[in-house]
C-alpha cells in the first residue's frame, strides 16, 4: 500500500508551519497543502524551499482570511473577509465567476514562488459542495493537478488523478498494523489528512481547531507511527507527485 500523510493549512501561521515541518523531518508526514492568503504564506514558502522532499500542494480557501481578488460581493462579508462555512452549506447565492477568478488567483500566487504544486484540495472541504465542485474540477483540469478524493466514489471522476481512499481521521495512525492493513486492504493508495501545528497567538485567536493540532503533531512524530508506517510493514510513504 502507498500512503500519503497530508497536513492541511501550511501557510496559516508560523506555528502551523513549524509544526508541519517538524512532522515531516521527525515523523511520518509526507505532504502538505498551502494557503496562499494567510499571514504565514511567505514563511511557509521559505521552509518549503529548505525541505524540497516535502510534497506541497495548494489549499484553496473560501472560508479563511481575506481574498486575493477585489470587488467581490458573494464570497465576503461586510468587512471583506471570506464568509464562514455555514454560508456555503446553506446554499446562499455564489457567483461562480467570482469563485473561479479567486481560486485561480490563489493558484497563480503559489506558482509564482517557483515551487511545482503536487496537488490541490480545499479548506473545510468546500470543493464537495454542489455549486463549488464544478469550479474546483475545472481548475484541476486546467492546471493538470491531482485532487483529494473527498468527492465520493473515485469511479465517478475518471479524468482526475486521486488516491483510492481518503481518511478524515488521523487517529487511525494509533492502531496496530494488523488493524490498519485490514482497514485499507482494498486500496492501493490512501491519503490520511491531519493538522499538526505548534500553537502560536495567531492560531489561538483565529482558529476554532487549536489544541488537537499539537496532539496530532505528537502522534505523527511518535515511535509508534515511525515503527508502524514503513516498508517493513508493507507501507510505502509517498506524496502526490509519486502517484
Amino acid at each position: 500500500m502507498k500512503l500519503i500523510i497530508n497536513a492541511d493549512d501550511f501557510g496559516y501561521s508560523n506555528g502551523v508551519n513549524y509544526g508541519i515541518i517538524d512532522a515531516f523531518k521527525n515523523g511520518i508526514l509526507t505532504s502538505t497543502t498551502c494557503l496562499t492568503n494567510m499571514p504565514g504564506f511567505n514563511h511557509a514558502i521559505q521552509l518549503a524551499k529548505e525541505n524540497p522532499n516535502l510534497g506541497i500542494g495548494i489549499h484553496l480557501t473560501l472560508t479563511c482570511g481575506k481574498p486575493l481578488t477585489h470587488n467581490l460581493y458573494t464570497l465576503v462579508d461586510s468587512d471583506g473577509n471570506f464568509r464562514d462555512l455555514s454560508h456555503y452549506e446553506q446554499k446562499f447565492y455564489i457567483d461562480t465567476n467570482e469563485l473561479y477568478n479567486e481560486w485561480k488567483e490563489q493558484i497563480d500566487k503559489f506558482l509564482e514562488t517557483g515551487i511545482t504544486p503536487t496537488h490541490m484540495d480545499t479548506h473545510h472541504h468546500v470543493n464537495n459542495l454542489d455549486i463549488i465542485e464544478p469550479v474546483f474540477l475545472k481548475l484541476a483540469s486546467e492546471y493538470q493537478l491531482p485532487i483529494r478524493n473527498n468527492l465520493g466514489d473515485k469511479k465517478n471522476y475518471p479524468n482526475y488523478k486521486m488516491v483510492d481512499y481518503f481518511e478524515y481521521h488521523p487517529e487511525t495512525i494509533l492502531n496496530p498494523i494488523e488493524i490498519i492493513r485490514e482497514k485499507y486492504q482494498l486500496y492501493k493508495t490512501v491519503e490520511i489528512m491531519c493538522h499538526p501545528a505548534y500553537i502560536d497567538k495567531f492560531l489561538r485567536n483565529h482558529s476554532s481547531f487549536v489544541m488537537p493540532r499539537i496532539e496530532e503533531l505528537d502522534l505523527l512524530t511518535s515511535e509508534h507511527a515511525k515503527s508502524t508506517f514503513n516498508k517493513a510493514n508493507g507501507i510505502t510513504l509517498i506524496n502526490y507527485s509519486q502517484l
